[in-house]
């Protein structure tokens, strides 16, 4: 209950610090946070931040200075991924709005252009979530593109996919799962002689990959009509910033929203989001103003050299190994599969007890069980320090066997229909994958079970038993 009277000012950091002391120690996050070990850094994004106070992003006209920063950083990125003379830009509120706009783009266009019947996006399995959210939104049907034996989007299966209802096709460079770059001059010059829009995601690596691979993967190449990266990301800014690229002041048009037929003002977004704050762009404008390009050069190679060093390490780790060479700055870990050898899963849960948390992926679409590392410069400075913590989860975790599901449990769960379960099946659902005790939801200290369940459940069934899980982390105290 909010209390009658106000607090004071230090009592009230004082309780927002106590909450702050249940999160993950950011310094060390391989996912989630990119930590540039720059104090400086820190401390000019906040006070950036700051200055945004009072300033809403809804309309720039009225508050100049927004217009002006946010040409800057559009501007800094045609610099450092190229685009041509007509190319332009938005400043989103991070990688997801930037995908989801560039769907959004997509399907106006195929409309506007005489499209019949619901337009297709042809998406690689490893491609981000994002661009699924956005098709869920705006009614694009998703085409499923495999990857190839390198964990690649296959080129030829996505051009021989490609026909009258294709309105984008999308390629990453890298992929987030498996941390390498698809075949992107290929699909965008198939693309480009069907006149099919492209989309590269270089959410991920957009601000280092210019400084580690030769020759560039950006908007130089002929094709390619559109590319998002999250300054947030590799810019080293506060979470949310990031730019979306146009290759054309046209092909940008078709994602803003303009209404002046109601009695109000007349809106005008060029965002998914009227009202917005702007306080990560001036964050991310002040940063990229320090750093300068050889700031960003630097703290690209202190990842990459942090990434090589990891995936040289793990080589000499008894009972994992490296998934696929890392051709960017992450880095993907899985284990030997021996029955009596480590299962990534309970190396995981072993280095979160040794003060560091990584991710787990599933196997899915034909990709193995492993491990995800998002190296930042502060990681990558931390490289050996890493290796010693995942060389003692392994040792923990040998012998204990796997976490793998009964294969008749999965076998059965496989033939739930999610649409047929209410209210109490989800919850005992719940109770019986450990996401629920006496205490309601919440996440055990190991979590090997639960990520091995979730792996051998059907992607639908996962789905609900994930919503349920957020409608009860998202629950009010009364």
């Amino acid at each position: 209950m909010l209390n009658d009277n106000g607090l004071t000012a230090e009592a009230i950091l004082t309780q927002l610090e106590e909450l702050r002391a249940q999160d993950l120690d950011y310094t060390k996050a391989t996912s989630y946070h990119f930590e540039s070990g720059n104090p400086e850094l820190r401390e000019v994004a906040l006070a950036a931040s700051a200055t945004a106070w009072g300033r809403n992003g809804l309309d720039p006209t009225a508050f100049p200075s927004i217009a002006a920063i946010e040409n800057d950083l559009v501007g800094w990125a045609l610099d450092l991924h190229g685009g041509g003379p007509q190319a332009v830009g938005t400043v989103t509120s991070g990688g997801t709005e930037s995908c989801m706009l560039a769907v959004l783009g997509a399907r106006e266009r195929y409309r506007a252009r005489g499209g019949t019947g619901t337009p297709t996006m042809l998406l690689p399995v490893t491609a981000h979530s994002a661009f699924r959210k956005g098709a869920w939104l705006f009614g694009v049907e998703v085409i499923d593109i495999p990857m190839d034996a390198h964990f690649k989007a296959d080129a030829q299966a996505m051009i021989a996919a490609m026909d009258d209802r294709t309105a984008l096709v999308v390629v990453s460079a890298p992929s987030y799962a498996h941390g390498v770059i698809d075949p992107v001059a290929e699909v965008a010059a198939a693309a480009a002689e069907r006149d099919i829009l492209c989309h590269l995601d270089l959410c991920i690596g957009g601000w280092a990959l210019p400084f580690i691979v030769d020759p560039p993967v950006d908007m130089s190449i002929p094709g390619v009509t559109s590319a998002s990266m999250d300054l947030h990301k590799y810019g080293y800014a506060p979470k949310g910033v990031s730019i979306l690229l146009n290759a054309t002041a046209e092909l940008r048009e078709y994602q803003f929203f303009a209404d002046a037929s109601w009695p109000g003002y007349p809106l005008i977004n060029n965002t998914l989001l009227s009202s917005r704050s702007v306080a990560p762009a001036a964050a991310a404008w002040a940063v990229l103003k320090l750093l300068g390009v050889s700031g960003l050069r630097d703290l690209a190679m202190r990842a990459r050299r942090g990434a090589l060093t990891i995936a040289q390490g793990v080589a000499d780790i008894s009972g994992l190994r490296l998934v696929t060479q890392p051709e960017a700055t992450l880095v993907c870990i899985g284990d030997t599969g021996e029955p009596d050898g480590p299962d990534v899963r309970i190396v995981a849960d072993a280095a979160h007890h040794l003060g560091w948390t990584l991710q787990v992926q599933p196997s899915r679409c034909g990709g193995p069980t492993n491990i995800h590392i998002t190296v930042s410069a502060g990681i990558g400075d931390r490289a050996q320090e890493l290796l010693g913590v995942l060389r003692a989860a392994t040792e923990l975790a040998t012998g204990r066997g796997r976490a793998d599901v009964d294969p008749g449990l999965a076998a059965a769960a496989a033939t739930i229909d999610p649409a047929a379960l209410d209210a109490a099946s989800v919850d005992g659902m719940l109770q019986l994958a450990g996401f629920k005790g006496d205490a309601g939801v919440s996440l055990p200290d190991d979590m090997a079970g639960i990520n091995a369940l979730m792996e051998a459940l059907p992607p639908p069934l996962v789905e609900v038993l994930l919503k349920a899980v957020f409608s009860g982390v998202f629950t009010p105290t009364r």
